[in-house]
């Protein structure tokens, strides 16, 4: 059973077809105890996609599962069983942090004490301050206290490090690996690349509410082209294949697609001080997924 099962799911704000488009056709599978990455700026449809995942806005079109459960009729059973991270963590006011804690428990009907203890320990959180009175980092901590201490079995996150200095980024995710380690799924969304590269074992890449592209991150890394810097003076006005060129007086970086045999002839017509070639990283596959045309 996978944990998270999308099938052209549609989403529009007000008319359909007339109203401010959200997602269009969404399908995306996410295995049990898979650890996957969504990757998009804002406005993509990562929120949408994740807030009509949970049932909390209904679809335009479309249908989904979590946990083989249906997002229409099943929601509360959902909620019960999947931690939820919004992007923007909203609290009551006058509520003292270890107050949220407990009334998110209470929700759940479930005794957090002991998991809430050693989360807020590890993320640095002090439970006796008012909510109003903490900063955002400290906000976006008590949120992902109160989506893992009940210790569910699916974990939804939307852009869960906004507002984490990188130590506490750092201790987020060896709790998220631990949690995946022992069977829970994790479905992230962020727009940090380099977070779902160290992280992730796979992600979807959204583009003005579609899903673009799909695959292992590895497999999303690797690519025919390369990126290539040199250090001298060489002409590449004849090398077709290169984009993406950048040059100063004494260098110049590119992504090269072309045959090797013709880089090297153009480069033995020129003056090479060094030479680098090298895979390109996440985000210049990104990108290259958000230039081109669909």
């Amino acid at each position: 059973m996978d944990a998270i099962r999308i099938d052209n799911l549609t989403k529009y704000y007000g008319t359909a077809r007339k109203g401010i488009r959200g997602i269009e056709q969404v399908s995306l599978t996410v295995a049990q105890g898979e650890f996957c990455g969504f990757i998009g700026p804002n406005g993509a449809g990562k929120s949408t996609t994740i807030r009509t995942l949970l049932g909390l806005i209904r679809p335009t079109e479309g249908s989904a599962q979590v946990l083989g459960l249906d997002i229409g009729k099943d929601r509360e059973e959902i909620l019960a069983r999947t931690g939820y991270l919004p992007s923007e963590a909203m609290f009551y006011p006058g509520m003292r942090v270890r107050d949220v804690l407990k009334l998110s428990a209470d929700l759940r009907k479930k005794d957090c004490r002991r998991e809430a203890a050693t989360l807020c320990e590890r993320l640095q959180l002090d439970v006796s301050r008012k909510v109003e009175e903490l900063s955002f980092g400290n906000r976006k901590k008590a949120a992902i206290i109160c989506a893992l201490q009940h210790e569910p079995e699916l974990l939804i996150l939307d852009e869960p490090t906004s507002g984490l200095d990188p130590l506490m980024q750092r201790a987020f995710f060896e709790i998220l690996r631990e949690r995946n380690k022992a069977g829970v799924t994790i479905f992230l969304s962020s727009h940090v690349l380099s977070e779902v590269q160290r992280n992730c074992t796979r992600a979807a890449v959204i583009r003005e509410g579609r899903i673009v592209a799909c695959d292992s991150v590895e497999a999303l890394s690797r690519t025919s082209a390369k990126r290539v810097v040199i250090h001298g003076r060489v002409d590449l006005g004849l090398l077709s294949g290169v984009r993406d060129l950048e040059e100063t007086q004494e260098s110049c970086s590119f992504l090269y697609s072309g045959g090797m045999k013709e880089l090297l002839a153009v480069l033995a017509e020129g003056e090479v001080h060094d030479l680098s070639v090298s895979e390109p990283d996440l985000e210049e596959i990104f990108l290259h997924f958000y230039s081109r045309k669909q």
